[in-house]
Formats: C-alpha cells, structure tokens, sequence
C-alpha cells in the first residue's frame, strides 16, 4: 500500500532503548550474585569472540546513575533492561537475594525520576547456574514453578512502578542456539532435546503471565520474540511453499503458542512425522492459553529470504560472529527451507539483511494474525565504529538505519498496526555475546575493547543527538528527511 498521507507516531509513544543485564551490569560475582550459565559459559575456549565475558561488561552495576542522566538527556521516553535471576536468587531457587533486589529498585527509581518508563524483561538468557547443574534448566519441568517464582518475587516487589513486563527474550534464539545449535549454553545438539525444553520454555511463560494476572497488578505484559519475517527467492510455487514452511517453523510455532496456547498445525504434523514433538502433558494446553500477553514484543533485525531444501540438503552452517563480510554458511532445515542470498537487499558486517520494509511486513503480518498491540523491544545496527581524536563517533549510517526503520513503522501504523513504542538496541555499547565488543550498537560509545577496558568512559556518538531531535519531534521529523 502506498499511503497519501502517514499517520504520526501516538502522542504517548515510548521512544526507547534496551539492554540485557549480562551485557551491561558487569559485577557478575558482586554482592550476593551466582553465577549464570552464561557466567561459566564464556570460559570455555572458543566460544566468544577472543574470549571475551560479561565479568566488567560496561559496568553498568556501579555507572547506572551516569547513564541513566545520559537518557534523561536525550529525552528517552522508556528504557528496556533485564533483571539477573541469579543477582535475585542466586540459585535460581531458594533465597532471595536483598541486595540483588535493592539494586533493580535503585536504578527503577532513579528512572522514574527522570520519567522514564521502565520496561523489565524477566529473562534475557541467563539462568542462574545452580538451576542448570540440579536439574538441567529448560529440560526439566522444575523450571516452571522456579521461573514463576522467581517472577512474582519481582512482580511484589517492582509492580507499582513497572508498568510494562516482557517474560522472556527471544525465545527462539536462547532455546535453538543452546539446544540444537551449540553456540549458547547449555551448549547442547539435540533436535528433540531442543524442542523439548521450548514446551517447558513456552509453559513457564505461560505460567508467569498467569501469576502476574492473578496478582491483579496494573500493567501490561509479553514475550519478545525475534521474527525475521520470512520471503520466497522466486515465484516458482516449491520456493513458496519453502517460505511458509520458514514462517510456520521459525515464527507462528512460538507466536502461535503465546497467543492462542496451541501449535501451527502443520508444524505440529511435521514434528510428530519426525519424531520431535515435545511431550504434551494433561493441563498443558489449559496453562498456555492461560498465558495469552497483553502486547507482543519484536526484536527485529532482518529477515529471511527461502528456497526449497530437499530432505538430503543443507543443515546448519556456521554464523558470522567475527565481523568479516561473507563468512555466513548456508544453512537450513532438511525437507523444509534453506536460506538464500537477498539480490535486492545490503548487508551488515555481520552479514544481516538491511531491510526496513521487512519491519513493516512483519508488523503487517502479526497484526492480522494475532490482533494484538506492538512493542518494538529491540531494533538496531550492530557495525564497527570509530571514535576521533576529538572523541566524536560519526555513525550517520546508525542514523540512516533507525530512520528508515522508524519510517516503516509509521507506514505500518497508517495500515492500522497498533505500535505501543520502539526500543533501539542499545543505548550505550556492550557486549554483543559472542561478537565480543566491536559490534557496536550504542547511541553512547563505551570506550573499552576486547583486551582492554581502560577507563570505559562515555561519549555521545551523532546518532544520540539525532534521536535526542526525534523524540523531541515525536517523530514529525522522520518522514521529512526521507523524502528530502
């Protein structure tokens, strides 16, 4: 559709930014906290990008109010961060954490000071390493009343300050990554294994936002997934099919869940077919429609672009997470899709798609499907970037790649897409996970690397300033640079 006129942002738009507390806080053995998996995970060689960890990350644990004023400067509306189960329950069961619970109430406070909303996410992939080692974490039912747990202690204590709740982040990606793929931990290649602990991942999220409901706490809550909407290299009808495949494998098998409490159906017929459906218990069903969200999350980066993989075809291909262009292998589902090279599209350093339109599909898509309002929880450009002698970070190409995202969601509104904010990811740097620390996304540059952390002061890269003129404008100013 191309629109006469756009419709602008909503006047309560949440012009916001995100992080995850691994990446940021640092202090990881600090003041009661355990280890996480990810903690113990990133010691064995090879995993990370020069075997960089998360020990000091940004420090964010000791600088919060330092970056916190930096937002408030900017005039961000929300700021998306997620609570350390382990710094809160250091076993991820048991005893509560005081001091672990006192921090998230400073750095809420501090906030709100400011006004700005703060948007908690439950879990960002990393779970405290007592729960991993008694019982296998995601692969045990345990984890159900542990998570639920957990969550309420946070519900109680946060509930009448924190308005918007994400459960979990990216299911997708911590599940496959970590139970087929090897690249996360448990660092595990098990296909059925894998599905397995998505159903006890997909029953846990169900059974918070059941908690946080029966709590009857004013809020609203969901889970943020990572679509990469999925698209056909051509017309001829196999590489379509290959496509919806992609979409009902890669995406409606976890949206599906979260909204309506059952499994896309041919998904379903073809796990059964392979013997990879997960066991599905008595109450099972009743406790995932329980678990309906109040919004959807999208962490949004690329998409995926399909062609017809044979039974005997490619599997899973090597990642690019050094940053050198063109080292992604091919990869795909055997009997289901494979992946392909985009001709209409450019592509990161990492070698994601660059595709803004996508966005506004995806958002086209979920609307139609599930009939529920939007948040954009993360968005955003990871690339290297360079700080001057002058300490300026000149990263226009950060900027082009917000703004035609951004202009995307507002056409995405005009067709009737209900969009509660846009969460960039990140506003300061961090550490990417495995792409260490030169895959830069902040709007603040963090001035440390991979070998050293020097004095890990701040600058404000030219994008801050840019998105500091957005929010100011709400927006108005988006589609006028775009047609300029």
């Amino acid at each position: 559709m191309e629109h006469k006129n756009l419709k602008p942002f909503p006047e309560d738009f949440l012009w916001g930014s995100a992080s995850a507390a691994y990446q940021v806080e640092g202090a990881w053995d600090k003041d009661g906290k355990a280890p996480s998996v990810w903690d113990n995970f990133v010691r064995i060689p090879g995993k990370t990008y020069k075997g960089t960890n998360g020990d000091v990350a940004v420090d964010h644990y000791h600088r919060y109010q330092e970056d916190v004023k930096l937002m408030a400067e900017q005039g961000l509306r929300a700021y998306r961060f997620s609570v350390a189960w382990s710094r809160v329950i250091p076993h991820g069961n048991g005893a509560v954490n005081e001091a672990g619970l006192q921090f998230y109430d400073r750095l809420i406070d501090e906030l709100i000071s400011y006004g700005i909303e703060p948007v908690v996410t439950l879990y960002h992939w990393d779970i405290p390493q007592g729960i991993q080692d008694e019982y296998g974490g995601f692969l045990s039912r345990r984890i159900i009343q542990d998570f639920t747990d957990y969550a309420e202690v946070l519900f109680k204590r946060f509930g009448d300050r924190v308005k918007y709740w994400v459960t979990l982040n990216e299911q997708n990606v911590f599940i496959t990554h970590g139970y087929q793929l090897e690249y996360h931990p448990p660092g595990i290649s098990d296909t059925k294994q894998m599905y397995e602990a998505n159903h006890i991942a997909n029953l846990a999220n169900a059974s918070a936002i059941a908690k946080y409901r029966e709590l009857g706490l004013d809020g609203k809550i969901g889970p943020s997934f990572a679509y990469g909407p999925s698209y056909s290299i051509d017309a001829n009808p196999k590489n379509v099919l290959a496509a919806l495949d992609s979409e009902e494998l890669n995406a409606y098998f976890w949206m599906d869940v979260y909204t309506f409490g059952e499994y896309p159906i041919a998904a379903w017929n073809w796990l059964v077919e392979n013997d990879l459906a997960p066991t599905v218990l008595p109450g099972d069903t009743e406790l995932l429609k329980r678990g309906r969200p109040d919004f959807m999350g999208v962490n949004y980066y690329r998409t995926m672009t399909n062609a017809f993989n044979p039974r005997d075809g490619v599997g899973a291909g090597k990642m690019n997470t050094t940053g050198k262009k063109g080292t992604t292998e091919e990869s795909g589902i055997p009997g289901i899709s494979k992946h392909v090279n985009n001709p209409y599209l450019e592509k990161t350093n990492w070698d994601w798609d660059i595709d803004p339109t996508g966005l506004r599909i995806g958002l086209r898509r979920i609307t139609s499907r599930y009939r529920l309002p939007i948040m954009i929880t993360e968005n955003g450009l990871g690339e290297y970037d360079t700080l001057t002698d002058t300490k300026e970070v000149h990263d226009e190409y950060r900027i082009d790649y917000i703004r035609s995202h951004l202009y995307a969601i507002q056409e995405a509104i005009t067709d009737g897409v209900e969009m509660i904010g846009y969460c960039t990811w990140s506003f300061t740097d961090l550490l990417s996970w495995l792409n260490g620390y030169q895959k830069r996304y902040g709007f603040v540059y963090v001035d440390r690397d991979e070998t050293d952390e020097k004095e890990l002061a701040r600058y404000k890269k030219d994008s801050y300033f840019w998105y500091k003129k957005t929010i100011s404008e709400n927006g108005k100013n988006i589609e006028q640079e775009i047609k300029k």
